[in-house]
């Protein structure tokens, strides 16, 4: 992961010994967490505070009111409590991100934390070192890899002994020709400056003395000993199609020993040596591998090693809130806006879109269609209205008429139809939509044969015939669903296993009880993960095009600078708010001092553009429309900006043609 990718982040992904150490900074009168609420408040999307309670009778109110303030204060009265603690929490449940935490410390100026901030939190354990055995005059490598600020610093440690030559200040300890001394437990310490963080113990542990035999007796069962011991463990490991997979497996015997792998509890009789190579893997060798270690008295398995392949992630949002004939809803911007984060940081190419017609839901499924491919995992994610008839889910465009039948709808089975075309290698829906019948409709909707491809997941935000609630509030709302799967959605699990959990979650809460209840329909049969990561180096020609593909769709128009006659230049810049959604902003970049008064607004707008004239040309992206933006992301956010916000770009012709004149 990118250090830019780190700061988007949410502070969810703070470890408890950082967030005790911020929250204690935060614990003072002077220049703590009432000053960082209150600047924290400035933002649209934390101005206000909700429990599920709200989910009937919406209730907003300043995070920072005064009787909030007193409450939180009255936590240091407590053995533990720490309004600190307590103001992060609450950040934390907004998908507050570590970038916009240290954007308010800065402007409290509090150095102290923005230091701990930048620093220590950014150290990122990547590789942890693992536990091995060896013979003597062996060779055992213990690697330790973390990312982090540039300059980080390593230093290995065998007890409290630290390692003192040059080869204990480097990612990679290497202890060869191994002897007794070697014997322990070591540990990684990554250092920034004064902050640093400290890998998991691992234990070297020799499995014979020195003086091996080289007959065909091994040396931990001398003479007529008989016996058998494992001493090196096939590893877990994420791959990409066309890589070659090596799995190892050891092992100490006498008589010696045989090997026979195992892949998802099928023999594999072509490899019976202690080491498994295929080259060229497919999305066919992931999985479980195991290897059976045997002699003429003894049997032995080895430990479970899970190969995951992802060739590509990608994900298509599409968030319906205005519609023409129907109840407009709230909760898709904040929900779609907030999963596109989450699955960026998971390394998923994500196009989010809003307020699609029929013809553009259906232009959008087949730009997503291209995007897939063998094994590269797919999902959908639509929030909007919506109904279920005969075991069929239909997704509403916004332009469909009162009352509306399939033919006007888009039908998800149809869409999985054709993603199991492409050959993925994993299909998840999530449909926060209702899944009431639809009246109005009685034609049984035949969507084309399912291969039986065991990779399928559908989680619903409620049950059949039941409705999905949205949390309304002052000016940013969330559906339900969303409210709980953002907590669990980068955890590295099976997605099944998440789900679950998130259903799990939902039903603690009281005030869904009865009325809303996730539903997840699968047929996963391997472990496959969200987080399963994709390796870009030596990239295939299909990942390039895929990355071409989406680039295109989403590259931003370079800022544009304006030099006039009269001495005034001004600066034409862009920030994309959704895949179809842009916000244009004007600044004054210089101008002479005889001229007094001067500003720069956008005219005469093409006819196919989508705009609110009421809204443009406002001094922040709240006033021109914009929810989510922050201006403080932007280049420069101090100097003065006029904000235009475009709707709808996926209904321009040809999107370069959107030109300045």
């Amino acid at each position: 992961m990118s250090h830019i990718e780190e700061w988007k982040m949410s502070i969810e992904t703070l470890n408890d010994e950082v967030l005790n150490r911020l929250a204690k900074m935060l614990d003072n009168s002077t220049c703590g967490w009432r000053q960082l609420a209150s600047a924290v408040s400035e933002q649209p999307k934390f101005r206000c505070s909700f429990d599920l309670s709200s989910l009937l009778y919406p209730i907003a109110f300043p995070p920072c009111s005064e009787s909030e303030l007193t409450s939180w204060s009255l936590q240091v009265l407590t053995a533990a409590g720490s309004p600190g603690r307590t103001l992060l929490s609450r950040l934390a449940e907004r998908s507050c991100s570590l970038e916009f935490l240290l954007h308010c410390l800065k402007k409290i100026d509090h150095q102290e934390a923005m230091q701990l901030l930048t620093t220590a939190e950014l150290i990122r354990i990547t590789v942890q070192p693992q536990s091995q055995q060896s013979t003597v005059g062996g060779r055992v490598v213990l690697t330790c890899r973390a990312s982090g600020p540039p300059g980080l610093s390593y230093q290995w440690f065998r007890g409290k002994a630290e390692i003192l030559d040059e080869a204990g200040s480097t990612p990679e300890l290497v202890l060869c020709p191994l002897a007794p001394v070697h014997q322990g437990h070591y540990i990684c310490r990554v250092n920034h400056g004064e902050n640093c963080i400290f890998s998991q113990w691992a234990h070297v542990r020799l499995v014979h003395p020195s003086g091996s035999s080289s007959g065909c007796s091994s040396s931990l069962f001398p003479g007529s000993v008989s016996g058998l011991l494992i001493t090196y463990q096939p590893q877990s490991q994420s791959v990409s199609e066309g890589d070659t997979l090596f799995l190892e497996c050891n092992a100490e015997a006498n008589p010696p020993a045989q090997y026979e792998w195992y892949h998802n509890t099928v023999p594999m009789p072509q490899h019976r040596t202690r080491s498994l190579k295929i080259p060229c893997v497919t999305t066919a060798h992931r999985g479980q591998y195991k290897c059976k270690v045997l002699n003429l008295y003894h049997e032995a398995w080895s430990d479970p090693a899970t190969i995951t392949i992802a060739t590509d992630k990608v994900a298509l949002l599409i968030g319906n809130l205005n519609y023409l004939y129907h109840t407009q809803l709230c909760a898709p911007m904040a929900d779609v806006h907030e999963l596109t984060n989450l699955l960026r940081q998971m390394d998923f190419k994500v196009v989010s879109l809003l307020d699609l017609n029929w013809q553009e839901m259906h232009s959008a499924v087949t730009e997503f269609l291209l995007l897939l491919d063998k094994g590269v995992y797919g999902l959908l994610y639509f929030a909007g209205h919506g109904y279920e008839n005969y075991g069929n889910s239909f997704m509403v465009p916004i332009d469909a008429p009162a009352s509306y039948t399939s033919e006007h709808c888009l039908c998800v089975q149809n869409i999985l139809t054709r993603m199991q075309e492409k050959e993925t290698g994993l299909n998840v829906f999530l449909l926060d939509m209702c899944r009431k019948r639809n009246l109005n409709d009685d034609v049984i909707v035949q969507p084309g044969p399912l291969k039986v491809t065991a990779n399928i997941v559908f989680g619903y935000a409620t049950c059949v015939d039941a409705e999905a609630y949205e949390v309304k509030r002052e000016d940013v709302s969330n559906g339900i669903f969303i409210s709980f799967l953002k907590r669990r959605v980068c955890e590295d699990e099976k997605v099944t296993v998440m789900l679950d959990r998130v259903a799990e979650d939902m039903g603690r809460c009281q005030i869904t009880r009865g009325r809303q209840a996730l539903e997840l329909r699968s047929n996963l049969s391997e472990r496959r993960s969200l987080t399963d990561q994709i390796q870009t180096s030596d990239c295939s020609a299909a990942y390039s095009a895929r990355n071409l593909q989406w680039s295109v769709a989403h590259v931003l128009p370079k800022s544009h600078y304006l030099q006039f006659d009269c001495g005034v230049k001004v600066q034409l810049g862009f920030a994309a708010e959704f895949s179809n959604i842009m916000v244009i902003y004007t600044r004054i970049l210089e101008k002479p001092n005889e001229i007094v008064s001067c500003s720069a607004q956008f005219t005469d707008f093409p006819e196919d553009v989508d705009i609110d004239m009421k809204k443009s040309n406002q001094e922040t992206p709240l006033e021109a429309g914009s929810l989510l933006l922050i201006k403080e992301n932007l280049p420069s956010p101090e100097v003065p900006s006029l904000y235009t916000r475009i709707q709808g770009l996926q209904r321009l012709r040809v999107r370069q043609s959107l030109l300045f004149s």
